[in-house]
């Protein structure tokens, strides 16, 4: 499950399919490693965008926070720490 809250930041609807193919490995890994809840919420500060996403899932829960000058900048920093993130747990339960 993913939830997007795009605050203060304008997203037209090609812009949160572009989220959500940013995300879709991400999303999948998590799915595959059980009880998988995702929280984005994304704010415009100043000139930056800070993406800060919340996850819960059977390993534990953890979030990732990254402030870039774009959303797609942010949003593609984000996805990059989350998958990496996700591998770790998915590492750990395998143990």
């Amino acid at each position: 499950m993913m939830k997007l809250d795009s605050g203060n930041v304008l997203l037209k609807p090609s812009h949160r399919k572009q989220v959500m193919t940013g995300l879709k490995r991400a999303l999948k890994l998590g799915q595959r490693i059980g009880q998988f809840a995702m929280t984005i919420t994304m704010h415009r500060i100043g000139r930056a965008v800070e993406v800060h996403v919340r996850v819960q899932d059977s390993a534990g829960s953890f979030s990732y926070r990254a402030r870039k000058g774009d959303w797609r900048t942010a949003l593609r920093e984000t996805a990059r720490g989350l998958y990496s993130r996700l591998h770790q747990q998915q590492l750990m339960l395998a143990k």
